[in-house]
């Protein structure tokens, strides 16, 4: 079983994006988007992918997690059939200490929303916090890309 651990923040500033090493656009949506299970279709620049997601634990940082690279012709198709409400981003890649953060700044309704993700090994792991990192938003279910598709930041 493969567990995903991972701290998610607020961001305060755009600095981040002088820091980033890589930035990829993503567009994605939602076979299923009950907690207990999410179906994302994901186009990540040129490849697509397929991820289940099971639901997270008390605090929100940890949960099972299952990924397959697809064609991308393929994620196209199945993104047809996908849930209403569509999420588009650019992930940013910042790499601080041994970690990498993964910085996503929305666009369409979720405009102005962005937040970093960093995986950890434990959810006790100590990590380095850039300058630019905010509030810790773990475990708020608002922050959730299955919930901004159907309650867009825009409309909060």
């Amino acid at each position: 079983m493969a567990q995903e651990i991972e701290k998610k923040f607020l961001v305060d500033s755009d600095h981040f994006k002088t820091e980033a090493s890589r930035s990829t656009r993503i567009i994605q949506g939602y076979l299923s988007s009950i907690p207990e299970r999410t179906v994302r279709i994901r186009v990540k620049g040129e490849k697509g992918f397929i991820t289940i997601k099971g639901k997270g634990n008390d605090s929100g940082a940890s949960r099972y997690e299952w990924e397959k690279e697809i064609p991308v012709a393929e994620a196209e198709e199945l993104m047809r059939i996908c849930e209403p409400g569509v999420i588009d981003k650019t992930r940013y890649e910042v790499k601080a200490g041994p970690h990498t953060f993964e910085v996503d700044e929305f666009y369409g309704e979720n405009q102005g929303l962005v937040v970093a993700e960093v995986e950890l090994e434990n959810e006790d792991e100590q990590f380095e916090k850039p300058g630019w990192l905010g509030q810790e938003v773990t475990g708020d279910t608002r922050y959730y890309n299955s919930m901004l598709m159907k309650h867009p930041y825009s409309k909060w």
